[in-house]
């Protein structure tokens, strides 16, 4: 049974999620990447818009550096630029801190299904396991307390 493609405020909202979890988690290589490949797709497929520059906040080795400004169903996000975007767009200065996107109730993992299926990959596919996950889903582990002495 083929599923039905999320819609375009569905992959907005959980790009959003997964972005914010990517600013905090441990190890965010594979939400930056989850949320670089779906921004790639929406723009070939014409369904995100490219905006602008801004300046960025967190500049590499002290140098100043500028950001792509792209929208999605009313989403804004940042995302590295590339040589001919600086020839293509207009550059905005400092990013607006007074506006924020607004904030989708969703999980993270329903975010990265729905990402998933708009990237047309299984969700039955395993995840990479992190180095840095709870004890909850690996069933090998035992609390210490509970451990078989010796």
């Amino acid at each position: 049974m083929k599923e039905k493609s999320p819609r375009l405020l569905e992959i907005a909202e959980s790009l959003f999620i997964v972005n914010r979890h990517a600013k905090t988690a441990p190890d965010p290589r594979q939400l930056y990447e989850l949320k670089k490949q779906t921004v790639s797709k929406l723009l070939k497929e014409k369904k995100a818009k490219k905006i602008g520059l801004h300046y960025s906040n967190h500049p590499r080795l002290s140098q100043q550096h500028s950001t792509l400004l792209i929208e999605v169903a009313g989403y804004y996000f940042h995302i590295p630029a590339e040589k001919k975007d600086f020839d293509e767009l207009q550059h905005l200065g400092k990013v607006d801190t007074s506006y924020r996107n607004p904030k989708p109730q969703r999980s993270l993992s329903k975010s990265k299904r729905t990402l998933q299926q708009y990237l047309g990959r299984h969700s039955s596919q395993p995840s990479r396991v992190s180095t840095y996950g709870s004890m909850l889903g690996n069933q090998r582990v035992v609390p210490w307390n509970q451990r078989v002495r010796r």
